[in-house]
């Protein structure tokens, strides 16, 4: 993940005011796998922003969005979940509890490749997102603790 000054400067270049707030949503997301989405992220600043509103949440993650610096995630839910890794990599969603966990190290050129071929599209890029039951729930289902 980038430090603050390398985040600063991302949004100078682009013409985006450099304010605490928008530099404390992109930490708060650099900081976690969790994957969480805009309340999430609100309420993790509210004690040390309780004046920033959820739509100056929503607003950053557009413009962090925009510039490159997150990726947006529709895994299924009502609403967007957002993460900062913004390198080419599958999702898999727990349908039970919604966790959501990175899948690294998949190498799906291949697959691309074959999708290409099939609809002489010419691909710019691609989300994969999986769905089942994490390792925590399923113990649950079987009643292990």
């Amino acid at each position: 993940m980038l430090e603050p000054k390398q985040v600063t400067e991302m949004l100078r270049n682009r013409g985006f005011k450099v304010t605490p707030q928008r530099l404390a949503v992109y930490e708060t997301l650099s900081k976690t796998t969790e994957h969480p989405n805009a309340e999430t992220i609100y309420n993790q600043l509210q004690p040390t922003y309780p004046t920033m509103s959820l739509a100056t949440v929503y607003k950053t993650l557009d413009i962090l969005n925009e510039i490159g610096l997150v990726q947006v995630l529709n895994v299924g839910e009502e609403s967007f979940r957002y993460d900062a890794n913004t390198s080419a990599h599958p999702h898999v969603r727990c349908m039970q509890c919604g966790r959501v966990d990175d899948i690294m190290d998949v190498d799906d050129r291949s697959f691309m490749r074959k999708v290409a071929e099939k609809t002489e599209y010419d691909l710019v890029g691609r989300q994969f997102y999986f769905y089942g039951t994490c390792p925590a729930c399923q113990k649950k289902q079987k009643g292990v603790q």
